[in-house]
């Protein structure tokens, strides 16, 4: 499975940022993709994950009713694809770099040891 993200940058606080992830490798049918972050000197921190058709969704409590992931519905192949992070009302408090990953198991994880599948981080910085 290779999984590449794309999309960080610099926004202004109250600004709004779409990060990307380009996932391929494998049959997704029954994957679980998510975002995590990692701020300076913090631990990872779950940000969101959903099921590979959509079916659910879960957001970390820091992310919820800002952050939203969906899926190229465009797309009709389950071995590529992209997953998307959409960030609005950002705060200085969600500058990180932002993973993501996938697992191959259904159902929502928070746990970064139950994805095996990462993708490289994209910094996003919001400034104040």
């Amino acid at each position: 499975v290779q999984l590449q993200a794309s999309g960080g940058g610099l926004v202004q606080a109250g600004g709004s940022l779409r990060l990307s992830c380009s996932a391929s490798g494998r049959t997704f049918g029954s994957y679980a993709m998510a975002w995590f972050r990692q701020a300076p000197g913090k631990e990872r921190e779950f940000v969101g994950s959903m099921a590979w058709n959509g079916a659910w969704k879960s957001y970390g409590d820091s992310v919820k009713g800002r952050f939203t992931m969906s899926r190229d519905t465009m797309s009709r192949s389950n071995v590529r694809t992209t997953v998307y992070l959409q960030m609005s009302a950002l705060k200085p408090e969600d500058t990180a770099v932002y993973y993501c990953a996938a697992r191959g198991s259904p159902g929502s994880s928070g746990n970064m040891g139950d994805y095996p599948y990462w993708g490289q981080g994209t910094l996003v910085t919001v400034s104040s």
